[in-house]
């Protein structure tokens, strides 16, 4: 299962004062808007979301259909697929998104331990 550009969105307190903190770690802002409370930031491949105000705790956020600079991919996994299958395999992943749909659409599941993992397709 190819799941998409992998990154870290974090619930911040004050995008201001985060974006400095990962700006002096070498990250640099590549999209977002501060006038939404959200910057995604990267430094090489690594990638984070810094999100004020929109959800508690951080989530783990896959992107399929981009690559690791937010580019289209040609060939990649539907959203929809990946909720199929690992629907199929026993996992809650919430409301079933419409079939015979395309486009952006999104799903989450939670780990044992209560992490989030976000699939959120863009296109």
């Amino acid at each position: 299962m190819k799941l998409g550009t992998f990154s870290v969105s974090l619930s911040v307190k004050d995008l201001a004062t985060s974006q400095k903190f990962y700006e002096h770690l070498g990250f640099e802002v590549m999209g977002g808007d501060p006038e939404r409370n959200y910057l995604i930031l990267k430094n090489e491949d690594a990638i984070i979301g810094l999100f004020q105000g929109m959800f508690e705790g951080n989530i783990l956020t896959f992107n399929p259909g981009w690559d690791q600079d937010a580019n289209d991919l040609d060939v990649f996994e539907d959203v929809r697929e990946i909720q199929r299958k690992l629907s199929a395999a026993g996992m809650d992943t919430g409301e079933a998104i419409e079939t015979g749909t395309s486009g952006p659409a999104s799903f989450t599941v939670t780990d044992p331990d209560g992490n989030v993992i976000l699939i959120d397709q863009h296109r």
